[in-house]
Formats: C-alpha cells, structure tokens, sequence
C-alpha cells in the first residue's frame, strides 16, 4: 500500500489491520491456486477418459485413433504442432508419421473438418525424435536451437521456427517402444512444465493402447478377410461339380425293396459309389422330404456328392460308414414307424446328421485332438470332432448349388439346424454316457414320446444305435468292420475293452421290431468270445490269460477280436 490519505504516516495499528486483513488474502490466494489445480486436473482427467473411451469404441483404422490422439493432445496442451512417429523395423526409422497443426480443425470454406491427420507434412528432426524412439528417453528442450540434438536445417525455408520441444516415447502394454509423441512451441512462448510432461506421459499409455490395438484390429481385419477368402476357395474345391450333379441326376433310382433299405443286415460290399448315392436319394423320396421340403432335385444330388467328397479316404471313418449310418436310421424311421414320432422336420434333420456326423474325419479321436493340442483341440475344448463335423455340414449347407434347405421357412430353417446340431454332436460318446441313465428311466417309466425333451433323448440315442450298429450286422459283415475298426482305432479299442465294460443301452426295448439287432449282437459277441478263446486271449470265465500286448497288436484279426468284443458288451 502506498501514500496513505491526508499525506500521513502509516501507524502501527494500519500495520496489525493490514497483517491481520493479509491472513485472509493468503487463505484466498490459496483457494483460488487450490480450485485452479482441480481444475486443471479434472480437465486432464476428462481428456484422458474420453480419450480411453474413444480407444476401447473406435478402432476402425489407425489413421483415425491417431487423429483423436493428435486433436485432444493439442487441445490440452495448447502448442502450435504436434506429431506422433510409428516405429518401423528399426527404432532410429519410422514407418508412419502423422502431423498436427493448431488451425487444422478450423472449418473450410465447403464447411467440411478434417477427420484423419495430414502425414509426412513436416520436416522431421531425426535427431531429437530418432533418440527417444532409441532410448526411451524424455526429452524437453527449453530452447531448441541451443540444443546439441536439434538440426537447425529443418527450419529452412519452411516460415516455422522451432522454439521449444517435449518429446516423448509411446509405449505398448509390454513396454515396447512402438512410436514417438512430440509437441513443439507451446503457445505465448511458455515452456514446456514437468506438470506437461506428468500428463504427457500418462497420455502416452493410453496413445500406446490405442495403437496398439487398433493395429491389432487390423491385423483381425487382415486375417478375417483371409479366412474368408481361403474358405470361399476351399468351399469351390469342397463342392461336387455341376456336372457330376447332373450324370447323378439322370441315374434311375432303384426301389428300396430292390436296395434292401428296409433291411436291419443289410450289406453295402457289392455296391458302388453311384449305388450308394441313388439309395440316399431314395431314402429321402421315400421318407418324403423331397416333396415336403421342396427341394431342387439337381440340389439334392450335387448335395449328396458335395458330402461324399468332404470325407476323406481314411479306413473306417469315410463316407461308406456314413451311408451305413443313414441307412440304419432310414430301417429304424420306416420299421418302427417312428417317423410319425419325430415329425418331418425331425427326420430330415436326422438323416442328414446320418450323412454328414463324420465330415472330415481325420482317423484320430477326440482324445488325440487334445492331446496333441490340434488347432481343432483349440477351436473346440469339448466333443472337438463333432463340433467340426457339423461345422462341415453348415458349410456344405451353405455353398453355392449345395443349399439343400433353401426353399424352407426361417422357422423350419432354424428347428432343422438345431435338431442337426444336437443329432450330430450326440455322436460323441461322452455325451452318451451323460445321458443313458436318463434315458434308462425314460424307457423304464414309459414316458410320452410326444414330449420334446423326451423325443429330444430318444434322437440322441438313436444317432448312437445307428453309428454304433454294425455290431448287431451279420457275422461276416460285422467282422469286416471290426477289423476295420481296430486298423484305425486300435488304441482307443484297449481303453474301452479295459475301462468302458458296461452294458449295453435298453433300446431295443422300446419297439418288438427291434429285437433282431439284439440278437444279432449276442450272436456276434458270442462268436467273438470264441475265437478269443481258441485263441487263448481269454479263459473260460473271462479272466485274459494273454497279456502280451505286442503280439495282439500285431495280428488285425486278433485286434478286431478285442474291439468288438468290447463294442458288443459295450454298446
């Protein structure tokens, strides 16, 4: 305070009043100083936050995050230029640089504003940037052109002066130097604080996430288009030709009294390939699914050959044990006149489970897909085979000349998906043995078979009878396949003739037409047991008295002997 009024000295009382009222100027100033910082704060809490928000929603393309980050960082930190540098192959070069300047948000005169950054638009001083991608350094140069990193050169020519520099690395979530942030000449010629590069810093983690994933993203983006490419060539390699469809097309269809489809042994050895696919037509003519569903017939035959093809020629697991299947389950539908429980779409879902349940089986069980930690292992923790066999299928279902479901409702469309899904996924044993005692109540308490679930149970059951069924064929054929069987599956016969000795499921209960398969299969593992025995395997009361196991395996006839043994007590 100066020149007290009255020209008169100022007393000892105006000091106790001045100091006394400079006690409150104190606690204000403080305040004032205090709100200013929380405010400051709680802008730069704010740009961080929109800018994590803006990260975690808007990955499209790295132009755009880098955007965002360049616009919100020149809006706190109010400075003429800013620039983030993306590290090449090496961390002295960059393979992007994009440019910021103050006035780019300004509206032209179209009214249109900038929604992706300018690159390479400015000189870059190596020197300063090419150190910090280097080191990890942070660099904050108070005056540039006294410093020893800075190249004056870069001012030549271009009416910019650089004045004062923060320049600092961009980080990934490992710690990796994956690009650089530099701001330059904050604005009313002030000097970069330690408070900018406090804040800087934490900025850059979220620039380092934000790049990151979106180069992520793109890299998804990348593959995803490869995938769908890959699988658009695999699917044109995966369908049968046009041609193929149409010489099928013009064969005549044999009855299926004259195939012998109605027939529990019936025998697929003397049939060729285009005598198979004609019974498949046939069975679907006969159950009426051609009619109902209103399929194109050419469809239906490219169809069949698109299936056919998608198996490959391993020994047991190929298309003939897929024709089989079907035709057990066409002989169960018709005999029983269970077709009247399941209804038409139940029954179409079912006999193309029948076909398509081993698609690209690859001869290895489930238990080797994990054990060997396949791709489809990782694809699928659960039933993996069946899970890809039905992925087969939809494929199949969905390519061009293939799509056998095309002329149904969205409503049918999607109960036909499901009851496939379920069909072909009950396949694997492990959710058979989930479910028998359920269904071992079912059939004991006579439940109503109209019911969903119930019929749901019974499906799942009946797709296990129909691939386990060449074990209730005739001697001749079910030894065939058993020792088709043990040349694929040979090891997987040891663990069920060492640990799944149970009995067999009650279905043949359900229906008196049924009985011939259960003595088929009595006569099978009788006969099965005998040659064990005559081959010393096992004594008379079941106890194995020849337990080298090298010289069982060495011999297919005697592996067969243990599998289906196992198969007839087992299933």
């Amino acid at each position: 305070v100066i020149n007290k009024l009255g020209d008169q000295p100022f007393t000892k009382f105006d000091e106790e009043v001045f100091s006394s009222y400079l006690q409150f100027c104190g606690i204000g100033l403080r305040n004032a100083h205090l709100y200013e910082k929380s405010q400051l704060e709680i802008k730069r809490n704010q740009v961080l936050l929109d800018l994590a928000r803006m990260i975690f929603e808007e990955q499209s393309t790295i132009e755009h995050v880098v955007f965002r980050i360049l616009t919100h960082t020149q809006s706190l930190i109010q400075c003429q230029r800013v620039q983030v540098l993306l590290v090449g192959g090496s961390k002295v070069s960059f393979s992007r640089v994009f440019d910021f300047e103050a006035n780019d948000l300004i509206i032209t005169e179209d009214g249109e504003s900038r929604t992706s950054p300018f690159e390479s638009r400015f000189p870059i001083n190596i020197g300063i940037t090419g150190h910090v991608a280097a080191t990890g350094e942070v660099v904050n140069i108070a005056c540039a052109e006294d410093d020893p990193k800075f190249d004056p050169s870069v001012d030549d020519g271009t009416g910019f002066k650089h004045k004062t520099i923060l320049c600092m690395p961009i980080k990934n979530s490992s710690g990796e130097i994956i690009g650089v942030i530099q701001l330059i000449n904050k604005f009313n010629d002030l000097q970069f604080t330690k408070n900018d590069e406090n804040f800087v810093e934490a900025f850059a983690i979220f620039c380092g996430m934000g790049i990151h994933n979106t180069h992520m993203y793109e890299k998804a983006v990348v593959a995803i288009a490869k995938q769908s490419v890959t699988l658009e060539v695999l699917s044109y390699h995966a369908t049968a030709s046009l041609d193929d469809a149409q010489k099928l097309r013009s064969l005549r269809v044999p009855s299926s009294a004259h195939l012998g489809l109605h027939d529990f042994a019936f025998d697929d050895i003397h049939m060729s390939d285009d005598d198979t696919l004609s019974a498949c037509i046939r069975m679907f003519l006969d159950l009426d699914l051609v009619e109902r569903f209103h399929m194109d017939y050419e469809v239906l035959c490219r169809w069949l050959l698109s299936v056919k093809k998608n198996y490959r020629n391993v020994t047991y697991h190929n298309w003939r044990h897929a024709f089989n299947v079907a035709q057990m389950m066409f002989s169960i539908l018709t005999v029983t006149q269970w077709w009247n429980i399941f209804g038409e779409i139940e029954c179409l879902a079912l006999m193309i489970a029948c076909l398509c349940h081993d698609l690209d089986h690859r001869g290895t069980n489930n238990s080797f897909q994990i054990k060997a930690s396949s791709p489809l292992a990782q694809l699928y923790s659960t039933s993996t085979m069946e899970h890809h066999h039905f992925d087969q299928c939809i494929m199949i279902l969905n390519s061009p000349g293939n799509q056998l479901l095309s002329n149904i409702s969205s409503e049918e469309y999607s109960r036909v998906i499901r009851v496939l899904e379920e069909a072909i996924l009950s396949t694997d044993l492990a959710i058979y043995f989930r479910k028998r005692g359920a269904f071992f109540t079912a059939v004991r308490e006579g439940v109503c078979w109209q019911i969903d679930e119930n019929r749901e149970l019974l499906r799942a059951m009946l797709m296990t009878v129909c691939d386990l069924a060449a074990i209730t064929k005739p001697w001749e054929v079910e030894k065939r396949v058993a020792e088709l069987v043990s040349s694929e599956f040979f090891e997987q016969g040891d663990i069920e003739r060492e640990k799944l000795n149970i009995t067999p499921i009650a279905f043949a209960l359900l229906s008196d037409k049924l009985q011939p398969l259960v003595v088929g299969v009595k006569e099978n593992r009788e006969k099965w047991m005998k040659i064990a025995m005559d081959q010393s395997l096992i004594t008379i009361d079941g106890e194995e008295t020849n337990n080298n196991d090298n010289s069982s395996k060495s011999n297919i006839t005697d592996s067969s002997s243990d599998v289906s043994a196992t198969e007839s007590t087992t299933n």
